[in-house]
């Protein structure tokens, strides 16, 4: 099942989100500028504890998105809060699934603490690599959304495992884009240590963006296309330039004739 399956208007295919990912401070510490990007987002990814966040920031960043009609969902990742969850963590694929399925659950029960309520899933960091790449890490993402609310899309990278395991589990997915970060030949993200693997320039990221969505296709570094459904794209919450970069592509978008919608109800 996909989201745009059943979509017979010209204006419907005129529809995208837009996303970031939230929540990502811990205790006293803050990670970029969350309430600017609650303004110019329509949908948020809410850290869940393991890589970052904890309960009172999960139910303020809850709220806040409530307030601003903004939808939000759980981003879950490996326990490495010193790493930001950006390296693997030696998990078996029962380990995996079970600190997904409890991270969405924490987030859930924060959420209806912030009046809100959680209508997607999204992998954060190495987690959301491996399962781009790893049948079996896939297939234990897939089986924890599963198990804990089966009506919950899963935000992927289009065309790789992670899409797979979800169609095949029965779960909705939502494909995604990248405004600030680069492709390999293959569809998946280059490495953050390669030189131009992460975006800086706001204006380079949003005409990017533009032209994938114009022409349905992730533009690798080389130049080629691989033609893919695009439902959202995302705005790294954590960068410096995070709040540029939305207000950018944001109004690319406009200038383009789409209209910015979540993908699922706020």
């Amino acid at each position: 099942m996909t989201m745009d399956e059943g979509r017979t208007h010209k204006a419907d295919l005129m529809r995208i989100d837009l996303n970031a990912d939230l929540g990502e401070g811990y205790g006293p510490y803050t990670l970029g500028d969350d309430a600017a990007l609650l303004d110019l987002v329509t949908s948020a990814n809410i850290a869940c504890g393991f890589h970052g966040g904890d309960p009172s920031i999960m139910v303020a960043t809850a709220s806040a998105a409530k307030a601003r009609g903004v939808a939000i969902g759980a981003h879950p990742g490996f326990q490495d809060l010193r790493g930001f969850g950006r390296r693997v963590i030696a998990e078996s694929a029962g380990e995996i699934e079970a600190g997904v399925a409890y991270q969405i659950g924490a987030l859930q029960a924060c959420a209806a603490l912030g009046h809100h309520r959680v209508t997607h899933v999204k992998a954060h960091g190495a987690l959301a690599n491996l399962s781009n790449s790893d049948e079996d890490v896939a297939t234990a993402l897939a089986r924890a959304v599963l198990a804990v609310d089966r009506t919950l899309p899963l935000v992927v990278m289009p065309g790789l495992a992670a899409e797979r395991a979800a169609r095949d589990a029965g779960l909705a997915v939502v494909r995604e884009i990248y405004a600030d970060r680069a492709y390999e030949e293959d569809g998946q993200l280059c490495a953050r240590s390669r030189p131009g693997a992460v975006i800086h320039d706001a204006a380079e990221a949003a005409a990017r963006v533009r032209r994938m969505v114009e022409e349905g296709a992730v533009i690798t570094l080389s130049g080629r296309r691989i033609a893919v459904s695009i439902d959202t794209i995302c705005v790294h919450g954590d960068t410096p330039q995070a709040v540029e970069t939305a207000r950018a592509v944001r109004l690319a978008l406009g200038e383009a004739g789409f209209e910015l919608a979540a993908f699922a109800a706020a």
